[in-house]
């Protein structure tokens, strides 16, 4: 099935983009704007914790399937060429994924953020008789 061959590809190079972009936010020859970004976005990706949880039907895959690939292609793009070509190479010879414990601060902090909110909002609801 020639579709399967074109998402595992797929799958790959997102993957490979997620490590060069956390390789470019390190990097001191990143611009600036690039590198605020592509932190944002390899921190997220790689984070252990999803910010909707996959298990949440349509949403939960939404961020997998569409904002971090948004992301990096923005952050790819404001990156200069000849660096993001190095910062792939490097990626393909990283043996083990980061792990971004900055990302998984964001998501829990954006957690209890939002359930404080729902709480205060609806918390003196009374739903008994």
């Amino acid at each position: 099935m020639p579709w399967l061959a074109t998402a595992k590809d797929w799958a790959r190079r997102i993957k490979r983009d997620v490590i060069a972009l956390w390789i470019a936010a390190h990097d001191v020859r990143t611009p600036v704007l690039a590198k605020i970004l592509a932190a944002i976005v390899a921190a997220y990706a790689l984070s252990p914790l999803d910010l909707i949880p996959d298990f949440i039907p349509v949403l939960g895959y939404l961020d997998d399937l569409i904002i971090v690939p948004l992301g990096i292609i923005l952050a790819v793009r404001l990156i200069p060429a000849p660096l993001m070509m190095e910062f792939r190479a490097a990626a393909l010879l990283r043996e083990q994924r980061p792990v971004s414990r900055a990302g998984l601060a964001i998501v829990i902090a954006i957690w209890i953020a939002a359930f404080a909110y729902l709480v205060s909002r609806f918390g003196s609801l009374s739903f008994g008789g």
